[in-house]
């Protein structure tokens, strides 16, 4: 399997910011150790607070599906539920 870039955009409601940062930055060093994370990358927009954008880079998608399934990230789930506006994820593969 190749390598699998994701582009994760996340939207918190704007009475939600800081708590749905916090919960994003919880995330990043344990991610960092998981088998296969190449790249783990958390940004928020200059012009819009309530947006985050991480970017990616796993081994193969068996490794970004055991990232999924981590405590880690099982919390931040249930922590954001009711927080975030929009989430779209986009998994992808270099083509040049």
């Amino acid at each position: 399997m190749s390598t699998v870039t994701v582009v994760a955009k996340i939207t918190a409601k704007n009475n939600a910011i800081e708590a749905v940062k916090a919960e994003l930055q919880k995330m990043v060093a344990p991610t960092r150790h998981e088998e296969g994370c190449m790249e783990y990358r958390l940004h928020q927009d200059n012009g819009d607070p309530a947006v985050f954008v991480f970017y990616e880079n796993w081994k193969n998608l068996a490794c970004l599906k055991q990232h999924v399934n981590s405590k880690h990230y099982q919390a931040y789930v249930a922590a954001v539920g009711d927080l975030i506006a929009d989430k779209i994820v986009h998994k992808m593969s270099e083509i040049v």
